[in-house]
């Protein structure tokens, strides 16, 4: 401790320590403050002195630094500068090199062309020089030719000069001649070619029919078939034949153009034969022959005139026939229109039965059933005069009498109990009313009473069996059944040997041979069934 602080001490032991200690620290502070300024004065002076010194030594120093890096930089910028050259020439000596080679390959390739160029002017030039030749070669043959065709010509025309002289016809005429005799010759040919095949189309077509005929004759003695299919016109004399014949033919060929019926002409005394299948351009042919024949006078023009007479007179008759049995079955209201196809069907016959005698007889016992019964009458009357309509038409539209019944009575509004009737009455629907009973049941009666149709049972039971045995004789077909009278086959076929798409060729093929083996009455339906079964027992 400093001796100063010893009388303070002794002070403060006395007991005046506060203002003594004051002054104290006072007098320290004053004094510091003092030798703070002093030193101040003196060092601050000193201390810029060795500062500039030190700033001066060192701005020096960096100079000194900044001299040796720019003399650094020189020689390292002038090393690089050499280096750079020394690159940039080896560079271009490269460059300079690699353009020395490749103007040398352009050069020598420039030297290939020219030289393939050259060459193909060398072979243009030989080519050239030798189309030349041939060019002056064909224009001498060209010379040559048409000198030559020159005096052909001349020699043509001296030639024909000659053969006008001598045949006294021109060139004109004689082409004329010519033509005139290759046609002459061409339809001559045509002519013997037409009877060669008209003559064993017939021979065929008579050994066939013959055929038939025998064994229809063997088994039903009876002349259905003639009644059916032809008509007999009675002449004067039989030098009217010739007179119907006409000029080489033309007559008769009129005759079955317009009618579409075969006129037969043969040994038979005073009578000419038509043969058709419609009975009603059958007739038709009939009442025109008859009246050419009282007439006298037959040629086309007439013929043609008496055809459409005929065929107006064969109207009225339908539409007579038509009111006749509307009246006589006293069935009223009906469309005009279905009255005359009732009128067609005095010309359809169904196993030798009228089709129109039949539909009254049916009418009619239709009638007499219902009055029985207690049924409508009228209703069952209309029914059975309408049950087989569709007979009518049934060459002219595709599908079985029944369903073109059924179509002809929706089209002329007819009630659902006569449309049920007709579509029933031979089992292809389910009867609805007590009237499709009465018509089914009278429709039988008629068909089958003693006398009405002339279809032996034998017939009609060896055309069932050819049916049948027709749809046996193909693979895969089990076993077959003709019903609804041959109006339908049912096919039974394994499903093991036959597929889906086999029945549709076998139905197919089945229908052909039917068509083209079996003489039958309307359509035939074919119905191919193909079913698998499996059976087990549970023990």
């Amino acid at each position: 401790m400093p001796e100063a602080f010893f009388p303070i001490l002794v002070a403060a032991q006395g007991g005046a320590l506060v203002p003594v200690l004051i002054a104290v620290f006072v007098t320290a502070i004053v004094t510091a403050i003092v030798a703070i300024i002093v030193s101040m004065k003196v060092l601050v002076p000193l201390r810029m002195k060795e500062y500039e010194a030190e700033v001066g030594s060192a701005e020096q120093r960096s100079k000194e630094i900044i001299d040796d890096a720019n003399r650094s930089a020189q020689k390292i910028a002038a090393t690089a500068k050499k280096e750079a050259l020394l690159e940039a020439k080896e560079e271009a000596l490269r460059a300079k090199n690699e353009s020395d080679r490749e103007i040398k390959e352009r050069r020598a390739e420039v030297q290939r062309y020219e030289k393939r160029v050259t060459q193909k002017e060398e072979n243009l030039d030989r080519k050239l020089e030798s189309l030349e030749k041939k060019e002056a070669r064909m224009t001498q043959k060209e010379q040559d030719l048409d000198r030559k065709l020159e005096e052909a010509n001349e020699y043509c025309d001296k030639q024909i000069a000659e053969l006008e002289r001598i045949s006294g016809l021109t060139s004109d005429k004689a082409k004329e001649y010519l033509l005139n005799s290759v046609k002459e010759d061409v339809k001559h040919e045509t002519a013997v070619m037409i009877r060669e095949l008209e003559s064993e189309a017939k021979e065929t077509a008579d050994k066939r029919a013959k055929e038939l005929i025998v064994n229809a004759i063997q088994k039903c003695a009876a002349d259905h078939v003639a009644e059916a299919t032809i008509s007999v016109v009675q002449l004067p004399t039989d030098e009217m034949k010739g007179r119907i014949i006409g000029r080489e033919g033309r007559n008769i060929r009129t005759i079955e153009t317009l009618t579409g019926i075969d006129l037969i002409i043969d040994d038979t005394p005073e009578a000419v034969i038509l043969s058709g299948f419609d009975p009603i351009r059958r007739e038709i042919a009939r009442i025109a022959l008859e009246k050419l024949v009282v007439d006298g006078r037959i040629h086309p023009a007439r013929i043609e005139e008496m055809v459409d007479k005929a065929q107006r007179e064969v109207e009225n008759i339908i539409r007579e026939e038509g009111e006749a049995a509307v009246i006589k079955t006293g069935v009223h209201g009906l469309h005009p229109e279905m009255v005359r196809l009732l009128g067609k069907m005095k010309y359809r016959t169904s196993y030798g039965q009228n089709a129109l005698k039949h539909s009254i007889e049916v009418s009619l016992l239709s009638g007499l059933l219902a009055g029985e019964l207690g049924a409508d009458v009228r209703l069952a009357k209309r029914a059975g005069l309408l049950h087989d309509i569709g007979k009518s038409v049934d060459h002219e539209m595709e599908g079985t009498h029944v369903q073109i019944g059924i179509d002809i009575c929706k089209k002329y509004k007819e009630s659902p109990v006569v449309i049920n009737a007709v579509a029933s009455h031979h089992g292809d629907c389910e009867p609805t009313s007590i009237i499709s009973f009465i018509v089914q049941a009278a429709d039988t009666i008629s068909a089958a009473r003693p006398g009405a149709r002339r279809e032996t049972l034998d017939t009609y039971t060896n055309r069932l069996n050819q049916l049948e045995d027709i749809a046996n004789s193909f693979k895969g077909v089990e076993k077959s059944f003709a019903i609804q009278a041959g109006r339908e086959v049912r096919v039974m076929v394994i499903p093991e040997q036959v597929s889906d798409d086999d029945m549709v060729l076998i139905a197919r093929e089945l229908s052909k041979k039917i068509e083209s083996e079996l003489e039958y009455p309307g359509q035939i339906k074919i119905s191919m069934i193909r079913e698998s079964r499996v059976t087990d027992y549970a023990k």
